[in-house]
């Protein structure tokens, strides 16, 4: 049992976590136990358009160890009919095809148990799924359910004595505030340790995410140029082109803030500004990120955008006079010794001109001076270097060059590279298919920690106890026409002055 301690950063007491389990390093090739995955809310939209897909091309590509899957949601289904809809799953949204006999050594690894059956029910599949594995198997848990059903799973668990030899997935958001934060995370250690607890930010499964990583500590070229004295301002630019998606109910409780920026904004900028770590291994990157958390100033309401797109009100399932964001823009200040003074820009939100997920690094820009009038320089912003989040990441160096001809007119060019135009492409692991792999091995390198997700909380509570009213906004547009007097006096990225270079026939 972990035992109570007062918290340095906030009034509410908080645990004393004990480390993630650490080691050496990421071995992809080392031997992973058998498991049973446990898959609650197995009948959701996130099962049926990520988790069930991801499981079934794990399998397929013998990336995972021998697994077995019990679903279990509160719809009264049998096996066959649960094999039925995850064969549809597979179908309508998996990237890999399966053939019939593929198919059919997957759903031969399938099982389901309603939640309503109980405990023992549960327990009783899980045990026949064990004897199947064999000795040395371990079991998974993965809770994709609502916030507010988590406490009702993992009490669940802990009656159907599903908890030794055991790691739980936790989906976002977790916990509203620093209050509710703590008390969640209280909650779960009553039952599970905090090595055996894995808090998802699907973006920091993404190939681009990682690459950061590599990009920052991996190249002379760059890391010593990280920091105030090179680097102007930051942003983190991820707008959605859908709507609520029939998730009025969720969304109108958490709105952008909660949903986007505190579980995968703030996750990925940590990858951005993180001092370099002592090893690529679990307990020093969490060590980074959350000094990263420690460092944040707290968020400023007046330097907030929140937003409303024309017509929320009238979707089901929402207040006609509410209040709630569906777009958010902020400034964030980390002060500490490399980043002190460097403006970092989040923006997100619902029902925008397109759905982009960018990091644009601003460079400090060159005297001009020396450049005759007109000659074009500066006329189209800092040089950036610039990563795209997608499923095939992408990364783009901007800088000026001398246009071919008399004279001194520049332009801006650009160097930018893909994983489609690598021999790698076929090597692309979705992000969950990524971080399901990563929990069965253990490794916490792209999960949250406790002490990070309550110090977001406590960093954010300015913003929630005061927040600015929402702004209307039209569908189709980049936000409030407030944004551009957030990062004044300089400028949004998006949407870009260039397009991306996409691979053409096949080179």
């Amino acid at each position: 049992m972990a035992t109570e301690t007062t918290n340095p950063q906030s009034k509410p007491q908080s645990i004393a976590y004990p480390a993630p389990d650490s080691r050496p390093h990421r071995r992809d090739g080392e031997k992973i136990d058998p498991h049973v995955i446990v898959l609650f809310g197995a009948t959701g939209d996130l099962a049926k358009r990520k988790l069930l897909p991801g499981m079934a091309y794990l399998v397929l590509s013998k990336l995972a160890p021998k697994i077995r899957v019990v679903g279990t949601s509160l719809e009264d289904l049998s096996s066959d009919e649960f094999r039925q809809l995850t064969r549809e799953a597979v179908d309508d949204f998996g990237d890999h095809a399966m053939t019939d006999e593929q198919w059919e050594g997957f759903a031969s690894r399938i099982t389901y148990v309603p939640q309503g059956a109980g405990p023992d029910a549960l327990a009783a599949a899980v045990g026949e799924a064990e004897a199947e594995l064999g000795e040395d198997t371990r079991r998974l848990h993965y809770l994709s359910v609502p916030p507010k059903a988590a406490k009702a799973v993992i009490t669940m668990l802990k009656d159907a004595d599903l908890v030794d030899r055991s790691r739980v997935v936790m989906e976002k958001p977790f916990g509203t505030d620093l209050d509710s934060a703590i008390e969640l995370n209280d909650f779960v250690h009553e039952t599970f340790a905090e090595m055996q607890i894995f808090r998802i930010d699907h973006f920091l499964g993404k190939e681009a995410a990682q690459n950061i990583l590599a990009f920052r500590f991996a190249n002379g070229l760059f890391e010593p140029i990280w920091n105030r004295n090179f680097i102007d301002h930051i942003q983190i630019d991820i707008p959605e082109k859908l709507g609520l998606d029939q998730r009025a109910n969720f969304y109108e409780s958490t709105g952008a803030f909660k949903d986007m920026v505190v579980t995968h904004l703030f996750q990925v900028m940590a990858f951005v500004v993180m001092e370099p770590p002592t090893a690529l291994e679990p307990r020093a990157i969490s060590e980074e990120k959350n000094k990263v958390f420690r460092s944040m100033l707290p968020i400023n309401p007046s330097q907030v955008v929140r937003g409303q797109y024309a017509g929320y009100r009238n979707e089901d399932g929402v207040a006609r006079d509410s209040e709630t964001e569906t777009f958010i823009a902020l400034e964030v200040g980390i002060d500490n010794w490399r980043w002190a003074g460097v403006p970092i820009y989040l923006r997100t939100g619902k029902k925008m001109a397109e759905g982009q997920r960018i990091i644009s690094i601003a460079f400090k820009e060159a005297p001009r001076t020396m450049f005759p009038t007109g000659s074009g320089v500066g006329s189209q912003g800092p040089d950036h270097l610039t990563f795209d989040l997608a499923d095939n990441s992408k990364v783009s160096l901007s800088f000026y060059g001398k246009r071919p001809g008399p004279g001194m007119k520049l332009e801006k060019l650009s160097m930018q590279f893909s994983t489609q135009e690598t021999e790698y492409e076929a090597d692309v692991l979705e992000a969950y298919e990524r971080l399901i792999l990563d929990a069965m091995r253990g490794d916490h390198t792209l999960f949250t920690t406790a002490e990070g997700i309550e110090s977001l909380w406590d960093r954010s509570t300015p913003l929630l106890e005061d927040p600015p009213a929402v702004k209307l906004y039209q569908p189709g547009t980049w936000g409030p026409n407030a944004i551009h007097q957030l990062v004044a006096p300089n400028a949004w990225r998006l949407p870009f002055e260039r397009a991306w270079r996409e691979k053409k026939n096949g080179t």
